[in-house]
């Protein structure tokens, strides 16, 4: 049996029918085409994102530029995975896939990109300067752009698992080319880039003089290093039962309040202020001015509510000891970047209204709200 047979026998069925490469392939393009589906529904909605985040685009609305880009990503991505399905090239294809997905988007000179109109040349300008900035939990003033910052950052945060993977695929490239097992064995690193993009935002909100806002993306970390400990053989000073009671409350403590940040506080909402959430003015814990159809807000709470308990779930390196599954590990990536695009259309819609409608802003009962997030 060759080393490829022997690899794939011992691979959970889902990494054969679609391996790590392609499954951060399509995380990522998926998530660029949910951005210009963000930028076209609030365009319809007369929410002006782009000047939110202050970015003017050259020419054509943002949303076609977007969409243009998830194209040219999205039909080379599709080729390959057929014509990784129709032959046995092994590892060759969706790693090179993956190579040059990256290049595109972080690497490439810009001048080198052509057609130039399948290719958002200014808002990969601004994203990639947006990214430098806060990859070391740096924050823009608001008048050039701050907003933005905090929006990216955020959505990092719905990329933590996604970027531990790609330190595993990469890692599978150099040690395990041939094999169809991932392997998930670190403790060190995969911990720490789980952690990474809460460290950032973190040190964002400590910068904006947003202690409470700090503590929820402090939250992560002890759920975090409670489940690599949980992942030893033999934990320090502490057996695994009482490891996993900790996490489990740990984990807990983080989508609580996660959740309860995105509601009242990135949303404006007044579900959980007694004072405020019933009035003449608007429906029961929502607010005043409000752009979507009042269902919604119901609808996205309950969604939220969801998908913020799945994802604390997810969030810890040692769940393959309880579902050593990856179509299951994959399809919680998808709901966390879907989450994360529902979140969007609120936060961007409640920023439009705190600048549009400064006395509907929700002070909210934990502390004074100092500028915005």
């Amino acid at each position: 049996m060759s080393e490829l047979d022997a690899g794939e026998e011992l691979a959970d069925p889902f990494n054969v029918l679609l391996p790590l490469p392609y499954r951060l392939v399509a995380v990522i393009v998926l998530g660029i085409w949910l951005w210009g589906l963000n930028l076209h529904v609030l365009q319809q909605h007369h929410i002006d994102a782009p000047a939110l985040i202050h970015y003017q685009p050259r020419s054509s609305p943002p949303y076609l530029s977007v969409y243009r880009f998830a194209a040219a990503l999205s039909a080379p991505a599709a080729a390959s995975l057929l014509l990784f399905k129709s032959t046995t090239s092994g590892a060759l294809i969706p790693n090179a896939t993956l190579v040059l997905l990256l290049l595109a988007l972080f690497i490439v000179p810009q001048r080198w990109l052509y057609p130039r109109n399948l290719w958002p040349i200014a808002g990969r300008s601004t994203f990639l300067s947006s990214l430098r900035r806060i990859s070391i939990g740096g924050l823009a003033r608001t008048e050039d752009g701050k907003f933005g910052d905090v929006l990216l950052a955020d959505a990092l945060t719905s990329y933590a698992k996604p970027l531990s993977e790609l330190y595993i695929a990469c890692w599978m490239m150099w040690a395990r080319p041939a094999s169809g097992r991932v392997d998930r064995n670190s403790i060190i690193a995969v911990p720490l880039l789980l952690a990474y993009p809460f460290a950032i935002r973190f040190r964002q909100c400590l910068i904006d003089s947003q202690p409470y806002n700090a503590l929820k993306y402090a939250t992560a970390f002890p759920a975090i290093a409670l489940s690599t400990l949980m992942r030893l053989e033999h934990p320090p000073f502490i057996g695994h039962r009482a490891l996993s009671y900790l996490w489990f409350l740990a984990a807990l403590a983080n989508a609580f309040y996660s959740f309860y940040w995105d509601v009242a506080r990135d949303w404006d909402l007044t579900l959980f202020s007694p004072s405020q959430r019933s009035s003449s003015d608007y429906p029961f814990g929502l607010r005043r001015h409000r752009y979507f159809e009042t269902n919604l807000y119901y609808a996205m709470v309950g969604v939220d509510l969801v998908l913020r308990f799945a994802w604390a779930l997810k969030l810890s390196p040692h769940l393959e000891h309880f579902y050593d599954i990856e179509g299951g590990i994959f399809l919680l990536e998808l709901l966390e970047v879907f989450r994360r695009f529902l979140w969007v259309f609120f936060r961007v819609e409640t920023e439009h209204v705190r600048a549009k409608y400064p006395s509907d802003i929700l002070l909210g009962e934990i502390g004074p709200r100092y500028d915005e997030d």
